[in-house]
């Protein structure tokens, strides 16, 4: 790792040698060094154990060493600041006293754009490895930690979210020195890729190479009309019947519209339904279908009291069974923090307690 630090500020131009042929560097100390030992090379007698040929914390951060990365890797000081939380003036006075301390310019700026300089590619391209490095061994240490503590992403779909939100209060109240981040996107994400540490899906979505862990819990969708839509129409006893009637089709986050699947004994069907409303979401269908407007095709756990008191009728109630619900996945190439195993933990105590084993 030390070689790696150390040939990247050697091609950015950043090293200066004394008479004796040895470099100085004010980067991180990222290797261990016995600095008892009197036969270390250019050895001097500086506060803070400066050892000339070897790297010191005399003068860059860990965090000044991302921050360069996260510039390069977002496009933009803008990008960068939102991932880091601070301001943008902040990350910009960052990268200009790393470049004054490295004595070489790392970023070439324009009002549209950030790019790596030439002695920036090379800096970057050895520091990247040393970064991985670093952070693999932060999580092996987090990993071993009896107490979770820290921040917990999570990225899901915002009726996800709103499916497993008493799940994320709980783990908080028994964990109360971790944070949940939780992340709510109508799209699939990279979960690695943007910074997440574990996705809530539903099973048929999650890629192949995640670990995937069931939360228990069943979904459903169902077919609902109002009192006043069907008062003077026959309900649809089969699949086809619903080609007759007022149906409001409904779109998802993504804008892509939700298909109408049916399902008994086995056979599929899935409806291709007409109707004058396309609604937005799911929600605002079904305030279409409250007020009379036609059919809709909704989550079971959004219209159950309405049922139970009549206000909603279901129609083709066993062509509606239930399926796998969401599961709680994460990559199975890097290890689970400590506070993602506690919430795995939590996940299948509240399985085992609702019967599930």
């Amino acid at each position: 790792m030390c070689e790696a630090l150390d040939t990247g500020l050697s091609e950015a131009g950043g090293a200066t040698s004394n008479e004796n042929g040895f470099r100085h560097w004010s980067i991180p100390f990222f290797c261990s060094v016995d600095l008892d030992d009197d036969n270390l090379p250019g050895k001097t007698d500086i506060p803070g154990q400066v050892v000339e040929g070897f790297w010191t914390m005399a003068g860059l951060s860990l965090a000044d060493l991302k921050a360069v990365s996260l510039v390069d890797a977002a496009g933009s000081f803008r990008g960068a600041a939102r991932e880091m939380g601070i301001s943008v003036s902040s990350l910009s006075h960052q990268i200009a006293s790393v470049e004054r301390r490295v004595g070489i310019r790392l970023f070439n700026r324009t009002t549209r754009s950030v790019s790596l300089t030439e002695a920036g590619s090379a800096f970057l391209n050895r520091v990247r490895p040393a970064l991985a490095d670093i952070d693999e061994a932060l999580a092996t240490v987090e990993h071993l930690r009896s107490t979770p503590t820290g921040l917990l992403r999570l990225n899901t779909s915002e009726g996800g979210a709103e499916r497993i939100l008493p799940l994320v209060l709980d783990y908080l109240a028994k964990y109360p020195d971790m944070k949940i981040d939780l992340v709510t996107d109508g799209r699939l994400v990279d979960i690695v890729a943007e910074g997440f540490d574990a996705g809530l899906r539903l099973p048929e979505t999650i890629p192949r190479d995640m670990i995937a862990i069931s939360l228990g819990m069943t979904e459903a969708f169902v077919l609902v009309a109002s009192p006043d839509y069907l008062a003077n129409r026959q309900e649809p006893s089969t699949p086809g019947d619903l080609l007759k009637q007022e149906c409001i089709r409904a779109r998802m986050p993504s804008g892509r519209l939700i298909d109408w699947e049916l399902e008994k004994d086995g056979e599929i069907v899935r409806v291709q339904v007409s109707g004058r409303l396309i609604a937005g979401s799911s929600d605002l269908a079904l305030a279409a279908a409250r007020r009379g407007a036609g059919i809709a095709y909704v989550p079971l756990r959004s219209v159950e009291e309405e049922l139970k008191l009549g206000r909603l009728i279901q129609l083709l109630s066993g062509w509606t069974p239930p399926y796998p619900g969401l599961s709680l996945y994460y990559p199975n190439r890097k290890l689970p923090s400590a506070g993602l195993r506690a919430f795995i933990r939590h996940i299948l105590e509240g399985r085992r307690s609702g019967g599930e084993e």
